[in-house]
C-alpha cells in the first residue's frame, strides 16, 4: 500500500470507530433468540393446519406449548441498560412486532380449534 492509501484507510477506521453506525439497531440477541422461536411455532402452526385428526390434535399441543414458551420469555425481556432513547424505541417496536406476531399465532389457533367444533367460517382470514 502506498502512504497515501494507508492514511486514508487509517482515517476511514478512525471515522469508523469515532461515528460507529447504528449496530445496535434492530433486535437484540434476546429478541432474536425469541424471534427464532416464534418461527418455529408459526411452522408447527401450519403443519397443524395441513394435518388432520390426532396429527393434528397433537401438533396444536405441541404448538400451544412452544406459545406458552415465547410468552414467558416475552414477559421476562428487557431493555439492555444504557440505551439511548432510538434504541430503547427500536426495541420497543420490535417487541410489539413479536407481540403482534404471537397475536395472530393465537388467532390462528383459535380459528382451528372453532373449525374443530363445527363452527362454519372460522378457519376464513
Amino acid at each position: 500500500m502506498n502512504t497515501t492509501t494507508r492514511l486514508f484507510v487509517t482515517a476511514l477506521a478512525a471515522v469508523g470507530l469515532a461515528f460507529p453506525l447504528p449496530s445496535a439497531a434492530g433486535p437484540d440477541g434476546t429478541q432474536q433468540a425469541i424471534i427464532q422461536k416464534a418461527q418455529q411455532a408459526k411452522k408447527e402452526l401450519a403443519a397443524a393446519q395441513a394435518a388432520t385428526g390426532p396429527e393434528r390434535q397433537k401438533m396444536m399441543e405441541t404448538h400451544m406449548k412452544m406459545m406458552e414458551d415465547v410468552m414467558a420469555q416475552m414477559e421476562k425481556a428487557k431493555p439492555g441498560p444504557g440505551m439511548t432513547s432510538e434504541q430503547m424505541r427500536e426495541w420497543i417496536d420490535e417487541h410489539l412486532k413479536l407481540m403482534n406476531e404471537m397475536m395472530s399465532q393465537m388467532m390462528g389457533e383459535h380459528h382451528m380449534m372453532m373449525q374443530g367444533m363445527g363452527m362454519p367460517g372460522m378457519g376464513k382470514k
